[in-house]
C-alpha cells in the first residue's frame, strides 16, 4: 500500500477534535502527532507480510489492507500515544530526544502481533514481549520482528499462565476471549507500579472495573472511527484529574 494512504488513513487516530477531547483517557495525548517516514514504512512491510502469511494461516478475519490499517494499526497506534504520549508530540523525532528510561510492555494473546508491534513501532525504546500460545501465530511474531529488524523484542510461544519472564511495566490485551479467565493472568504480570491497557467494547468497561477492583482506572477513551470501542487503561498508582499517573516511570 502506499505510504501517503497509509498515513491518511492513521491520522484520525494521531490527534483528536474538541468534540471527543472529554472521552480522552490521556491529557497528553490530546495533541497532535505524526509518525516518521521509517514508522510507516514499517507499517507498510508489516501489512504486506500480514497479507501473504494470512493466505496460509488465520491470523486476521479482516482482509483488505485499508481495513488492516484502520482496524488494527489504528486502534494499537491510537494506545501506543495514550500510553507513550511523549514519544512523538509536536512531532519530534524520537532519535533526537535524550535517552529514556526502557519500559516492558507485555502483549498478552498478541495473535497477529496487535497492539504490541504497532506499540514497538511507535515507542522503539520498549522491551516487548508478545505472549503467543497459537505455535504457527508465534512463528509469524518471530518472522516480523526478524523483517522488521526490531531490537529488544521477543515471542513467549506459551500460555500466559506459564510465562517465565518478569512482570511489565505495561501489559496490554485486545480482541481477547474469556476475558473474565485472563484478566486475572494479566493483572498478575504488572509490576508494582506498572499499568494494564485494554481495547475492548464500551459495554465490557464496567465488568473489567469490577475484576480488577485493585487497580485504579482512567476514563476509557474512545476509539476513532467506531461507535462502541474504547481503551481503558487502569494503574497500580492513583490517577491525577488529568487521566495520567500522579507518579510514574514517564
Amino acid at each position: 500500500m502506499d505510504d501517503a494512504r497509509i498515513a491518511e488513513l492513521l491520522t484520525p487516530f494521531l490527534g483528536e477534535g474538541p468534540q471527543r477531547r472529554k472521552h480522552e483517557g490521556s491529557a497528553s495525548a490530546s495533541k497532535v502527532v505524526v509518525l516518521t517516514p521509517s514508522q510507516i514504512r514499517d507499517i507498510s512491510t508489516y501489512i504486506d507480510l500480514m497479507v501473504r502469511w494470512n493466505a496460509h494461516i488465520n491470523l486476521t478475519a479482516v482482509r483488505k489492507p485499508e481495513e488492516i490499517v484502520t482496524r488494527h494499526f489504528g486502534e494499537s497506534i491510537f494506545a501506543a500515544r495514550h500510553l507513550f504520549p511523549e514519544e512523538r508530540s509536536a512531532g519530534i523525532d524520537p532519535g533526537l530526544r535524550f535517552p529514556a528510561p526502557t519500559p516492558h510492555v507485555i502483549d498478552l494473546g498478541s495473535g497477529a502481533g496487535f497492539p504490541g508491534l504497532p506499540i514497538k513501532i511507535w515507542a522503539t525504546r520498549v522491551r516487548l514481549t508478545l505472549i503467543e500460545a497459537n505455535q504457527k501465530k508465534a512463528t509469524f511474531l518471530r518472522e516480523a520482528i526478524r523483517i522488521l529488524k526490531l531490537t529488544g523484542a521477543d515471542v513467549f510461544s506459551g500460555r500466559a499462565e506459564t510465562f517465565p519472564g518478569s512482570q511489565g511495566d505495561v501489559v496490554t490485551l485486545r480482541a481477547v476471549e474469556r476475558l473474565e479467565l485472563i484478566l486475572p493472568v494479566a493483572a498478575g504480570l504488572v509490576g508494582s507500579d506498572g499499568r494494564m491497557a485494554i481495547l475492548v467494547g464500551e459495554a465490557q468497561v464496567r465488568g473489567i472495573r469490577n475484576m480488577l477492583p485493585g487497580l485504579q482506572w482512567a476514563e476509557p477513551a474512545r476509539l476513532p472511527l467506531s461507535t462502541n470501542r474504547v481503551l481503558i487503561i487502569g494503574s497500580q498508582e492513583p490517577y491525577s484529574s488529568t487521566g495520567l499517573p500522579d507518579v510514574g516511570l514517564y
